[in-house]
């Protein structure tokens, strides 16, 4: 529940501060003294946006903070998820700077928005004119029944599987999508494919070509000149290696008169051998260089055809051909494996349809066991609050599965007698809204753990007995809830156990917003203006004092 709230530099508030009781507030006051500024205020703390236009003024950051007694809402867990430290009083406080920047904070820790309005759906429960009209929306009353029917394990396990199998069905879309994207080119593909893999590539192989297509076109002149080269060497008795030979003995015979000629003997030897071995080599080389026409035509149609590969998939290597065949060989491998996959995945969203099938009809179960005790409770309370002939039923129809389960929930009703009840928006009026969202609350309020309930002048449309009645059922509500009320009739101002009055104060250069706790006395003359105006007379005194002190 809230312990303090206080509000800085919002709207027409300069300064304000308060403490709720734990049980029932009544705020009242005259019309544009900044009563609903207070919800602006506090809606802040509940994660809503700032606006730099809410500024008192536009010099100073704007500060709201609220304390509040958590230690016995089971909100630990939550904090720890937030890697919030957790404390039995919370602190928020929301900061909104001139320049338009917000922060946010939770016992002094920086928290984002998301976080805050994590926790503040378990802090305070904010009722406005806007929620009225939303009663009207079928989405809302599908959640005000959930909440009656308390089955909050059989939601959970709904969503569950329904995210198991919204994914399911992702990944069966994916495939099949990509089945289909896939066969639109696996032709061109295959084509592709064949021609790489025909081809027979192996790294390396166009410079071997190359160098052998040289050859084979100069075979002629090099089988000459090799075997001229050869004739000098060897073939002929004035060779040079012949000429090496005789001279070798002249220069052993010597060779021992001095180091010198030792080493001149050793290198005319190794020449010799080496000539010898050259001549060998160029014989052999000769032997292999044939004058081959076919094999010639052969090698340039080789490398015109790994040229036009190269040109074709713009790449300069043989080794970027082979690495395109191989990632071509992969896409058609997955495309032989993805009739497979389809085949899995399918399989796998049905499975998964039919647990979300199964939990949503279970979840429909608990829904239609409980509709018409709702409705029926509703219609119970609406006829204290004057709705005599008020007829409520809860319609349940099959839907499209969707987050919330396989149902449209529709709240009909139908304030007079004899005639059958319809949907709510179509035939509720302003005061029916008001006293249908009251019941609704009054029936969920110990449905939930919230701390905290504010209604926004939920008397609208109402007055008399009716009034009374709907404070009456506020203070019940304010044995286990703390409650704040603002309202314009006098009989919710006399059944609070706290009455703050906001009223503007213009004594400053501009008007401010300013909120106090009113005693006893005071509250007789602020009820008292309440029925009879700014100066009410003894019978409205007497009024005020018999509403705050009401006869046994």
């Amino acid at each position: 529940m809230i312990r303090s709230l206080s509000i800085k530099n919002y709207a027409l508030i300069q300064s304000l501060e308060m403490s709720p009781s734990p049980n029932l507030n009544i705020i009242t006051g005259e019309t544009g003294a900044g009563k609903s500024i207070m919800l602006g205020a506090v809606g802040l703390l509940l994660g809503n946006r700032a606006d730099t236009k809410a500024l008192f003024s536009e010099e100073e950051k704007c500060v709201v903070e609220g304390v509040f007694d958590i230690k016995n809402y089971k909100l630990k867990a939550l904090f720890e998820a937030a890697d919030l430290d957790f404390e039995s009083e919370c602190i928020i406080r929301r900061e909104i700077s001139p320049s338009g920047k917000s922060r946010a904070f939770i016992n002094d820790t920086p928290v984002t928005l998301d976080v805050l309005k994590t926790l503040g759906v378990h802090l305070m429960d904010v009722h406005s004119q806007h929620e009225s009209l939303h009663l009207g929306s079928n989405e809302y009353q599908l959640e005000i029944l959930d909440i009656y029917a308390g089955h909050q394990e059989l939601i959970a396990q709904y969503k569950k599987s329904y995210a198991e199998f919204t994914s399911a069905e992702k990944t069966y879309s994916r495939l099949v999508k990509k089945a289909q994207e896939s066969a639109k080119d696996t032709d061109y593909k295959q084509y592709l494919y064949n021609e790489l893999a025909e081809a027979q590539l192996s790294a390396g192989e166009l410079e071997l070509l190359e160098e052998e297509l040289e050859i084979l076109e100069n075979a002629e002149e090099i089988k000459v000149n090799l075997g001229q080269l050869n004739q000098l060497l060897d073939e002929s008795e004035i060779s040079l290696i012949n000429q090496l030979q005789e001279g070798l003995p002249l220069l052993s015979s010597i060779k021992g008169f001095s180091k010198r000629l030792e080493e001149l003997f050793e290198r005319l030897n190794s020449a010799s051998i080496e000539l010898q071995d050259i001549s060998r080599e160029i014989a052999n080389e000769q032997d292999r260089v044939e004058l081959d026409p076919e094999r010639l035509q052969v090698v340039k149609e080789r490398i015109d055809l790994l040229f036009r590969l190269q040109q074709k998939h713009h790449t300069n290597e043989v080794a970027e051909l082979i690495a395109l065949r191989d990632e071509l060989s992969a896409a058609l491998e997955d495309v032989l494996n993805i009739d497979s996959e389809i085949k899995k995945a399918k399989a796998a969203l049905e499975e998964a349809q039919k647990a979300m099938l199964s939990t949503g009809k279970a979840l429909t179960a608990s829904r239609q066991k409980h509709a018409q005790p709702f409705a029926e409770a509703i219609k119970a309370l609406i006829t204290k609050l004057g709705i005599e002939n008020g007829n409520i039923s809860i319609k349940i129809t099959p839907t499209e599965p969707n987050i919330n389960g396989l149902d449209l929930v529709e709240l009909l009703f139908s304030a007079n007698k004899g005639v059958q009840p319809r949907e709510l928006k179509n035939v509720a009026s302003g005061g029916e809204f008001s006293r249908l969202i009251f019941a609704v609350k009054y029936l969920l309020a110990d449905k939930t753990a919230m701390p905290t309930i504010i209604f926004d002048e939920i008397d609208t449309g109402v007055s008399g007995e009716i009034a009374l009645q709907m404070v009456s059922m506020m203070k019940q509500m304010a044995k286990n809830h703390q409650v704040v009320s603002i309202s314009h009739l006098p009989q919710f101002a006399a059944g609070g156990d706290a009455h703050y009055f906001v009223y503007k104060d213009h004594s400053l250069d501009k008007s401010v917003s300013k909120i106090k706790k009113l005693q006893e006395e005071e509250r007789v003359l602020a009820i008292a203006q309440m029925i009879g105006g700014e100066k009410p007379g003894a019978s409205a005194m007497q009024s005020a004092k018999e509403l705050l002190n009401p006869v046994s």
